[in-house]
């Protein structure tokens, strides 16, 4: 699972652990009886940290991918969020790593190493446009008529 976090300025949340020279998503697995939800949320916490708010948005895409010779094949879900706050402090899976907010326009520097989904540059894309969808037709949920509910 890949979790795409982008704030209010459009920029997306990476991590680096540093004895390497990439920045990553937050991503791993989903657990035994959790919804994709769940899972994401769970990463996002155990890699930076329970304070920070985060508002779920949807699924970015999903593909199956060939792992290695263990797991030869894995359904990979990409899972995006808008930052709403909350102090970002990497722990548990991620403890001691840096963490950096990219806008669009830095993610391709070529001095930049990015670890990029499966060679997929335009996974960072389609995040961002969702996201900037999301922020142009932002509206209060409304309830659904009890009428209509006793329908289904």
């Amino acid at each position: 699972m890949l979790v795409y976090i982008v704030d209010d300025s459009g920029r997306v949340l990476l991590l680096r652990d540093p004895a390497g020279d990439a920045w990553e998503l937050v991503s791993g697995a989903l657990e035994a009886d959790e919804t994709v939800l769940e899972g994401a949320l769970r990463e996002a916490r155990e890699e930076i940290g329970p304070a920070v708010r985060l508002r779920p948005l949807g699924i970015v895409h999903v593909q199956s991918i060939h792992y290695d010779a263990t797991v030869r094949d894995m359904i990979d879900i990409g899972y995006l969020f808008a930052y709403d706050g909350g102090e970002i402090v990497p722990g548990d899976d991620a403890a001691g790593f840096e963490f950096h907010w990219w806008a669009p326009e830095e993610l391709h520097l070529e001095d930049v190493r990015v670890v990029v989904p499966h060679d997929q540059k335009w996974l960072f894309e389609r995040a961002l446009e969702l996201h900037a969808l999301w922020r142009q037709v932002e509206r209060p949920l409304q309830p659904v008529p009890t009428q209509q509910i006793d329908q289904l």
